[in-house]
């Protein structure tokens, strides 16, 4: 129990939570997307069930860190730049991520009926959203296990911190998915900070570091833009809804 009175995990354990929130929020963004085509009734149990199932995916990934950490070890040579497992997880994230946000958003600027290309019935829009969900519970998983490694040493802390963290964002994603689901401008941001993400991860995958701090920056910025242009609208509606 003397880990209790230690000050350096407590900070530790919050610095760690701190950062599995942020490096959660394009998580929550996406997930928060693909179960808004899920019919009403379901997407509180799927957002949940999402949310667990990336929980679930972290601590096994940190419980086997060593074979996390051997990802990192050059699997062949191209053009005289070493590719590991992790480049190729994070190339095909990217991939994917780029695949679907471009996707979403397309279908919502046309008004394309996406329920016609989706699976029939409850239960298989069920698994086929959670079988989206788990490619990118991977792919963002392993970065974030990556750096818990990187700033803790001692695994209960870090298991600690990714249920914190995973507890408190089931917490908010119901709220952000209503947000956005309220805001299709938000939603077509989102998708766009998605679509940024994705390019990130591809240049990840190529050894090219781009600092997450600017992207987040970034979307930060146009978030609270797109927050005063909806309060403008909704102000502007209400003034017009009065004279008339």
């Amino acid at each position: 129990m003397e880990w209790l009175t230690n000050p350096e995990i407590w900070i530790a354990f919050f610095t760690l939570t701190t950062l599995e929130i942020v490096l959660g929020i394009d998580n929550i963004i996406m997930i928060s997307i693909l179960v808004s085509n899920m019919p009403k009734h379901m997407q509180t149990r799927t957002r949940i069930f999402g949310l667990a199932l990336a929980m679930i995916t972290r601590i096994l990934l940190l419980l086997s860190i060593t074979w996390v950490m051997q990802l990192t070890v050059d699997l062949f040579v191209i053009f005289g730049h070493g590719i590991s497992s992790r480049n190729l997880i994070l190339f095909f994230g990217g991939q994917f991520l780029l695949w679907k946000s471009s996707q979403e958003i397309y279908h919502t600027l046309t008004g394309i009926d996406k329920a016609r290309n989706k699976p029939k019935g409850a239960s298989n829009k069920f698994i086929y959203t959670i079988i989206q969900i788990a490619i990118i519970d991977i792919v963002f998983s392993l970065d974030s296990v990556i750096t818990a490694v990187g700033i803790v040493s001692h695994v209960p802390v870090m298991i600690a911190a990714i249920i914190v963290a995973i507890l408190m964002m089931m917490l908010g994603v119901g709220t952000i998915s209503k947000f956005i689901d309220k805001h299709p401008s938000l939603k077509i941001l989102a998708l766009s900070f998605l679509i940024v993400v994705g390019v990130v991860l591809i240049a990840e995958s190529f050894n090219v570091h781009i600092p997450k701090g600017y992207v987040y920056f970034t979307i930060t910025f146009s978030l609270a833009v797109e927050i005063i242009n909806i309060k403008m609208r909704a102000t502007i509606a209400k003034k017009n809804s009065t004279i008339l």
